[in-house]
């Protein structure tokens, strides 16, 4: 792009009115579409014509080449078409706001402004009413309720006071309790133990329990064992003594825990008792207090609760009030950025619009050499039917008698491809002659005849319009044309090169011949 003088940067945006599309980047594909003419086009479209999305591209780089714009003119349309956006995204916005503050009641600014006002003075009117009723209310304390609210206030810690010894004596009860249990099981283990020893005293064994060999007949010493021989480690007495005093000791235990909750129980159901007296002290007193009280306190205090209401309902509505002018403050904002945004855009187009204008009479004079010099190659190579030939001046394609050529419909084929021709040689002819031009002065044409079949007067008019076109610009234009065979009047006269089986396309790889050539797939039968 730098090496055609062309800038590398340009973007092509739509030009319709409302687009906010900032256009796709130019690039070296979008100018070789003018510099090279495919087979596959050839006789169907010019520049991807056809293809509707392509459309400001290829005006652009036609308005490029010729001249017919510049950079900052497709910046400043891409910056309009940018700002169509952000114009269009403000604008929304800015209507939501509008429509919810349409819902708030408040059609103006200062109606909001107002209704804050008022909400305002009806805060500080509560508030006075508030501070009224105070000083009505406190003075109403006489001696004689203030002497039962002191009441009521022992009365209140020594029912706590009493609820926290029951407490505690209901936990040292279950201490106790514990504790008796487990030297109850201690007097039953070892009662059960004594009744077995007894059971066990009296018996003698006769026989050996491991052997069962005969004891009788031994002679037993005194104070051994009659089975093992062996001294007996404890008399009976001595175990029946230290048992009992073990007995003795877990019953005085036990007696002296039934008397510990004897007391405790007692103590407990005065405690029970002090606190249900409590709950009636505290229940009368409140009850004299309400009713000292409530015929002289109570309306008031609901007159100071309607206050109370008022002054919570003003600051409420203060709140809403408050979000609805930040939301007017930012209906303004977006009011303003709109408008900054508008007055932007016209400052844009009006400079664009003298840009442009400036460009006008070379617009005029590009188009009028461009029909000139159309007008002259379409009779010259005389396509079929056509009378009047001419480049639009705005979508710059040609117009057959008027019509878009891809609409128009003459006797003959290779209408569009010898209007393809026609077009192209228009274009190269008058970029040679306005030096002002960024047109490369080149032009590539893949098999011009393959659509015009038997017409071979038109193809000799095609080829005789295309060595006019060299002739006239020797050195100065290159031209390369690739068909199956030149008209026979023009072999020889320029650079040519013949592709066969001799001299293949690509010269490192010699072709077979075509009796070695191996099908892919096989030939259709006939």
């Amino acid at each position: 792009m730098k090496a055609l003088g062309l800038p590398d940067d340009a973007r092509a945006a739509a030009r319709t009115k409302g687009s906010s599309r900032a256009g796709d980047r130019i690039t070296f594909a979008d100018i070789f579409s003018y510099l090279y003419v495919p087979q596959s086009a050839i006789n169907r479209e010019i520049a991807h014509s056809e293809e509707g999305y392509r459309e400001p591209k290829r005006k652009a780089v036609f308005e490029l080449l010729f001249g017919l714009t510049n950079t900052d003119i497709l910046k400043m349309q891409s910056e309009i078409n940018r700002l169509n956006g952000v114009i269009t995204e403000a604008e929304k916005e800015y209507s939501t706001v509008l429509a919810f503050l349409r819902e708030s009641n408040t059609a103006e600014r200062i109606d909001a402004e107002a209704a804050f006002q008022e909400a305002i003075a009806e805060q500080r009117a509560a508030e006075e009413e508030q501070r009224r009723l105070r000083d009505s209310i406190d003075p109403i304390a006489d001696r004689e309720t203030q002497a039962l609210r002191d009441l009521l206030a022992e009365a209140e810690r020594g029912l706590a006071e009493v609820r926290s010894a029951v407490i505690d004596l209901t936990r040292k009860q279950g201490e106790y309790l514990g504790e008796r249990r487990r030297v109850q099981a201690d007097l039953s283990r070892l009662e059960r133990m004594h009744d077995a020893g007894e059971r066990l005293a009296d018996i003698e064994f006769v026989v050996c329990p491991r052997c069962m060999q005969s004891l009788a007949g031994r002679e037993i010493p005194h104070g051994s064992c009659r089975v093992c021989l062996q001294p007996d480690p404890v008399p009976a007495t001595e175990d029946a003594s230290g048992d009992q005093y073990e007995l003795l000791q877990l019953k005085d235990q036990l007696v002296e825990m039934e008397n510990h909750l004897a007391v405790i129980d007692h103590q407990l159901r005065l405690t029970i008792q002090m606190v249900s007296d409590r709950e009636q002290l505290v229940q009368s007193l409140t009850a004299k207090i309400d009713s000292r009280t409530a015929e002289r306190i109570t309306p008031r205090l609901q007159a100071y609760s309607d206050a109370a209401d008022r002054f919570a309902v003003a600051r409420t509505k203060q709140e809403y009030l408050k979000q609805v002018l930040r939301q007017w403050d930012r209906a303004d904002d977006l009011g303003r950025a709109v408008q900054e945004l508008q007055e932007e855009k016209a400052q844009i187009a009006a400079d664009m619009g003298r840009a442009q204008s400036a460009l006008d009479s070379r617009r005029r004079s590009i188009i009028e050499a461009l029909n000139e010099e159309f007008q002259e190659a379409a009779a010259t190579i005389g396509i079929p039917g056509v009378t009047t030939a001419a480049i639009h001046s705005t979508n710059y394609l040609p117009l057959l008698n008027g019509q878009r050529y891809s609409h128009f419909s003459g006797p003959g084929g290779g209408i569009i491809t010898a209007t393809q021709v026609a077009y192209w040689m228009s274009l190269l002819a008058v970029a040679v002659r306005d030096r002002e031009t960024l047109y490369p002065a080149f032009l590539m044409i893949d098999s011009p005849r393959l659509a015009l079949n038997t017409a071979e007067a038109l193809s000799a008019a095609l080829y005789r319009r295309l060595v006019r076109q060299a002739d006239a610009n020797p050195g100065r234009v290159q031209m390369i044309v690739a068909d199956n065979e030149l008209p026979a009047e023009y072999r020889g006269d320029y650079s040519q090169v013949d592709f066969s089986y001799e001299q293949p396309t690509i010269a490192t790889v010699p072709h077979p011949g075509p009796d070695a050539v191996k099908l892919m797939v096989a030939p259709y039968d006939d």
